[in-house]
């Protein structure tokens, strides 16, 4: 890959002061590009996430070992306010927006509380619909009763009031449908394309990230245990038993997702 906009290079994070989550992860994301981080449920992916955005220190956690760096500079123990500052910007996996206010307020909560001013706004509240028009007929409406996927782009629109260099998006397949969820990555490989930022996407649907991703990661038991170009994770054998349940050989319309299962249990990539 070229060079990295985000590095992480060897972080451990410790819960509690004694329950290590994330042991030595490493991983880059390049300028302009969109990088994959899969893994199972509890595997770190977002604490990984809570570490490199600085929201580790509200759960009681800390980052204990490594290096975390944005655009050349060290990050590590930084604070949200402080992170978003310099365009690190995330859209978490549970409370995306405010449920009580309208869409419009959503959009200028996230306005009012921008804090680069490097350079100027590419999305403003006054353009935005323009980027998202499934949301402009639901201005005046509590996000409370948007659908699922309104509500993530809700969440990505205000996020883009930021104006994010790296936007960290975490489970956003989290609650949706199959359809509807390939319709919020279609945007947000299309907002990439225009607005030039680069994304780390977080989710347990390895097929549909990786598929939109150049680059990925996959992280168990809070290690890195393999790494590269998508196209090759998607066809290497073990991502495809571990993620996408397909065992070589198998009849994959008859596919035992116990097995899979069980596989996963017993079998570790380590060393």
């Amino acid at each position: 890959m070229t060079e990295a906009l985000l590095e992480v290079e060897q972080v451990e994070v410790v819960y509690d002061r004694v329950i290590r989550a994330v042991q030595g992860i490493s991983l880059r994301v390049p300028a302009a590009a969109t990088v994959a981080l899969i893994g199972l449920n509890g595997a770190g992916k977002t604490t990984s996430l809570r570490a490199i955005s600085g929201f580790l220190p509200s759960e009681d956690a800390m980052v204990t070992q490594g290096h975390i760096k944005f655009a050349g500079r060290e990050i590590t123990g930084w604070r949200p306010h402080q992170t978003a500052e310099l365009g690190l910007v995330i859209v978490p996996e549970h409370d995306k927006v405010f449920k009580t206010l309208t869409v419009q307020d959503n959009i200028d909560v996230g306005w009012r509380t921008r804090s680069r001013s490097d350079v100027p706004p590419s999305v403003t509240p006054a353009n935005v619909f323009d980027l998202f028009p499934s949301l402009a007929q639901h201005r005046r409406r509590e996000a409370i009763w948007l659908s699922g996927g309104e509500r993530q782009l809700l969440a990505i629109a205000t996020s883009l009031m930021k104006r994010p260099r790296l936007l960290l998006v975490d489970e956003m397949s989290l609650g949706l449908s199959p359809s509807v969820q390939a319709q919020v990555i279609e945007k947000l490989k299309t907002l990439r394309s225009q607005l030039g930022f680069s994304l780390l996407l977080v989710d347990q649907d390895a097929r549909a990230v990786l598929e939109a991703s150049d680059y990925g990661y996959v992280i168990e038991n809070g290690m890195i245990v393999r790494d590269g170009r998508s196209h090759e994770l998607l066809n290497n054998s073990e991502v495809q038993e571990f993620y996408l349940g397909i065992r070589a050989g198998a009849d994959t319309s008859r596919s035992n997702y116990r097995d899979v299962k069980q596989y996963r249990r017993s079998r570790r990539w380590y060393g």
